[in-house]
């Protein structure tokens, strides 16, 4: 997984050097940094054989040969997007830079076609009784109401299969049956299904604590009445990136307010502010949790998954929250059920 960091170059690099880096790595690439880690240029095997061509001495630093506009991604850019950039372009790497420019991950075409499977278990949390939406709900269960030409659970299922998810856990207490009737035991999709039957109301953490098993590696924890497009694969490398416990997927929130507020100094009048437009970060229901933070949920008891980062922090343990700017909904209200039915063409081609 971080294989890109042993072909990090500086721009006073031999050529001669760089080409034993592109020789002896897999990525077919240097990636040529200054001294913060921000990214000035690339190194192809092809750069050099142009420059041997060019009579340029192979003692010379790369920053003479290099191509110093090469074709990057954000890492919040979806599996897709990168994919579609890649064919696009002709292009087997793509670097990952954060918002300063700074070369944080290297994505290949070969990784991204041929995602090796992953031993990470899935756990979807559906058993939630969709109250919100009304007389939607009355017959069929929130997680089997359809959008586009699918349950918004399936889309949510293909998603992680994108991603080379194999190992699904489904919770499901409100009726059950229909959840468990549709999906089976996973074949349909290649991938294996298995249950966490909720006898009572366990909230969005409880289910973990009946997990028949010890994980071995993170869970992906994840709401299914969450439609989105994030980039899984750049999800767990952040959290194993960063060392974390757990880690929270959070949105970008802005609330207007209706008026003028007014800052006041005891009776005196400071500043009116008009309409002024408050930002915050709001939990998104996609979380990622190694096996420490899972033995943390009690078995049988209810149990939320704020209440659940509330332990992890006040045992001091590393959390993170991972910044989604890709397509998101929570399916909650009717209002959301028809703005993804109403984008779903467009968000997820089939």
């Amino acid at each position: 997984m971080n294989r890109w960091k042993d072909v990090l170059i500086s721009p006073e690099t031999p050529i001669i050097k760089a080409i034993g880096i592109i020789d002896a790595g897999s990525l077919q690439i240097a990636l040529v940094v200054d001294a913060s880690n921000r990214l000035v240029g690339t190194v192809s095997d092809g750069d050099v054989r142009r420059a041997i061509l060019k009579g340029i001495s192979l003692d010379r630093p790369v920053k003479e040969i290099m191509f110093t506009e090469p074709t990057v991604a954000s890492p919040r850019e979806s599996r897709d997007e990168i994919v579609t950039t890649m064919r696009m372009k002709q292009l087997r790497q793509i670097p990952l830079l954060d918002k300063d420019g700074c070369v944080i991950g290297l994505d290949l075409w070969d990784d991204l076609i041929n995602l090796q499977a992953r031993d990470n278990i899935v756990v979807l949390m559906a058993g939630g009784l969709g109250t919100r939406l009304g007389e939607l709900t009355k017959n069929c269960p929130k997680p089997l109401l359809r959008v586009g030409n699918k349950p918004v659970l399936e889309t949510i299922l293909e998603n992680c299969i994108e991603y080379a998810f194999k190992r699904f856990y489904i919770s499901v207490n409100y009726k059950a049956d229909m959840v468990k009737e549709y999906f089976g035991d996973g074949s349909r999709w290649g991938v294996e299904i298995k249950y966490l039957e909720e006898k009572k109301r366990l909230g969005t953490a409880g289910a973990l604590g009946q997990l028949p098993e010890i994980p071995t590696e993170p869970v992906l924890v994840m709401n299914a009445d969450v439609l989105t497009k994030i980039n899984f694969k750049h999800l767990m490398e952040f959290h194993e990136e960063h060392n974390s416990v757990a880690t929270m997927c959070v949105r970008d929130y802005e609330f207007q307010v209706p008026f003028g507020v007014v800052q006041l100094d005891h009776h005196r009048l400071k500043n009116i502010m008009e309409k002024p437009v408050h930002q915050f970060f709001v939990n998104a229901g996609i979380y990622v949790l190694n096996p420490e933070a899972v033995s943390m949920v009690p078995t049988d008891e209810y149990s939320d998954m704020p209440a659940l980062f509330d332990t992890l922090l006040q045992n001091q343990l590393e959390t993170t929250a991972f910044p989604i700017h890709e397509y998101w909904v929570d399916i909650g209200h009717k209002d959301d059920l028809e703005r993804a039915n109403g984008e779903y063409n467009e968000v997820f081609r089939d």
